[in-house]
This record gives C-alpha cells, sequence and structure tokens, in this order.
C-alpha cells in the first residue's frame, strides 16, 4: 500500500471556526492502535453529516478525520484477534468523533473495536448496512428481548425513509411484522412499499404536540426520531407493547408524560450502537447476515466515491438522500 493516502480532515482555528479539506497523509499520522485497516469502503451516516457540516458539536478531538464506519482487510496486527488478510467492520467506538475514523484509505484502531466480516458481505455490503442498518438491527434484538413478536400486532417505524427506518422497515418485513411506515417524504410510499412497509403514514401525524395517550395503534416501534414523535408513538402504544429509540432528528426532547409507562405498562427501550458490547455487535451482524434480503439492501443503497463523501453529508443533513450511501474507497 502507498506510503500516502487521501484523507478528510476536520480542522479547527483559533476562533473555533470549523474547516473541511481533502489532504494527504501517511501512517505516521494516525493515532494509536493495533491494527492497521485498509479502508475498502465506508458510509455517510446522519452523525457523519453532522461531523461535516458542524451542525452538531460530533467531532471531540482537532484536527479528525470523520467517519464512523468502515470495512476493510486487515494490513498489520498485533492484536492476537486478527491478522494480515482478515476482512473487519468497524462501527462506532468514538472512531470518527474522538479517533481518527473512515474517510481516509486506511485506519489505526484497537482491537477489541473490530468484528469479522459475515462471508456472506463484501465490503460495500457491510457498509450499506453501516451503522444505521446495525442500530436497526440492535433495535429488533431489543424488541424480541422484551416479548415483542408479530402476532402481538402491528410495528411503527419513524424516520422510515431514513438509513436506520429503511434497513429497519425491510428487516421487520422480512421476520413476519406489519410494518407501518411513518415518513415525511410521502413521495417515497411505492418504495417503501416496495421494502415490506404495509402502510404509509405522514410524519405530520405524530410529529406535532399531541395527547398523553392515544388510540391504540401499534404493539411495538423503532423510532430514530425523538422528540414529539417519539412522544407521540409511544402514546399510540398498545397494552405491553415496547418502543425502541434510537435516534434524534427531530430532538433530544422527551416532550411525553407517564402515562403509556403506568397505564399501558409501554416499555422504552434505549439503543446505543457506539460503545455496545462486542458479543451483542457480533449477534446483531449474525442476524444482519441471516435475516436482511439482499434484494432490498440494494434497492435502499446509493453509492459514491470518494470526492462525494462531503456533498453527500451535507445533503443527508438536509434530508435529501433517502436510503443508505456506501462509498467506494478503492
Amino acid at each position: 500500500m502507498s506510503e500516502t493516502f487521501r484523507a478528510i480532515l476536520i480542522s479547527r482555528d483559533e476562533a473555533r471556526n470549523q474547516s473541511v479539506d481533502i489532504v494527504e497523509m501517511t501512517p505516521d499520522q494516525l493515532m494509536d492502535g493495533d491494527v492497521d485497516v485498509a479502508v475498502e469502503a465506508t458510509t455517510v451516516n446522519y452523525k457523519d453529516g453532522l461531523a461535516i457540516t458542524g451542525k452538531a458539536p460530533v467531532v471531540r478531538h482537532w484536527p479528525l478525520v470523520p467517519g464512523i464506519d468502515l470495512a476493510g482487510t486487515v494490513i498489520t496486527s498485533s492484536h492476537p484477534d486478527w491478522q494480515a488478510g482478515d476482512r473487519v467492520i468497524l462501527n462506532g467506538w468514538g472512531v470518527g468523533e474522538t479517533h481518527h475514523g473512515a474517510y481516509a484509505g486506511r485506519a489505526r484502531l484497537n482491537g477489541d473495536w473490530l468484528v469479522a466480516l459475515p462471508d456472506r458481505f463484501t465490503a460495500m455490503d457491510a457498509m450499506a448496512i453501516g451503522t444505521a442498518g446495525y442500530t436497526a438491527m440492535l433495535s429488533v434484538l431489543a424488541l424480541e428481548r422484551a416479548g415483542m413478536t408479530p402476532d402481538r400486532g402491528p410495528v411503527v417505524v419513524t424516520g422510515a425513509a431514513g438509513g436506520v427506518g429503511s434497513v429497519a422497515v425491510a428487516l421487520l418485513s422480512g421476520l413476519g411484522w406489519h410494518v407501518i411506515a411513518s415518513t415525511g417524504r410521502t413521495g417515497e410510499a411505492d418504495w417503501l412499499r416496495d421494502l415490506g412497509a404495509a402502510e404509509i403514514i405522514d410524519r405530520a401525524e405524530l410529529s406535532e404536540p399531541g395527547k398523553p395517550l392515544a388510540k391504540e395503534r401499534w404493539a411495538a416501534g423503532i423510532d430514530a426520531v425523538g422528540s414529539h414523535t417519539l412522544a407521540n408513538v409511544l402514546a399510540a402504544t398498545r397494552y405491553g407493547g415496547a418502543v425502541a429509540c434510537c435516534g434524534l432528528a427531530q430532538g433530544m426532547d422527551l416532550p411525553a408524560s407517564v402515562a403509556p409507562f403506568i397505564l399501558r405498562g409501554v416499555s422504552l427501550l434505549g439503543i446505543d450502537s457506539v460503545m455496545a458490547p462486542k458479543q451483542r455487535r457480533v449477534e446483531a451482524w449474525s442476524r444482519l447476515a441471516r435475516d436482511l434480503d439482499a434484494s432490498r439492501l440494494r434497492a435502499i443503497t446509493t453509492e459514491i466515491g470518494f470526492e462525494a463523501i462531503i456533498d453527500a453529508a451535507k445533503e443527508i443533513v438536509e434530508g435529501r438522500i433517502r436510503g443508505r450511501v456506501v462509498v467506494n474507497m478503492r
């Protein structure tokens, strides 16, 4: 591999003004780690968009290579679990936030952060899934641990046209759920039905202040939106139901009451993808390899090159990207 490689670098000056540049880096400029990986594919998540645009304080070390997801091949390793040639995935662990991330030709990482790439997936497949799809799978697993099954009733997915939502729709429908997809992009209705959604509702039904309790509409939910949307999802959840919360596209607040919890026994399940233990990550990727329909994965994916990452980051924050964006780093 060349001793230099391209990278996107986020910097900040003394006045705290952020700049984003494409630069040439060398391995000596990477941070500490015991595994070097040739980055073959990455993706653009909402969090990556926030980092590159500076819309939220995602980056906490300066300068930094952003990018929270990668898939590639081990170049060198002093970690006992990995050796040169191994195919690996990285999601989270502060990479792209406090540790140089995926938007570079090479990454130096802690071997404990890595998961083996399932045989079924190429690097591009894995990044078509990415943290968004991995988070969707963590959410499905949480609902299952809470006793939620398709025979309990419908499941609602908010932000359904986004990365987490689109994979959640595909996964849940494949597992036999009646999926209600909530989206502000009603023009994507046919696309969402192709992914497996049985019903489409306008996000306006959920995004405004609502009642502490509403008519029971679904047994379970996966919410990537937060704020009033999550409050309304909870208010309309059936007795004994559960909602997995994994995002904050509308906001970090939760203007809800305790009514759904104490009058209907509803459970709110928090989903953390960044610091999830390795055992749970391995389970999630194993289930993705088993349960995610490859044709549906292709239907939610747009492929771009390295040069298009910055523009894609801006577009995802502006809500102009549907599904998943995968970056071919080769």
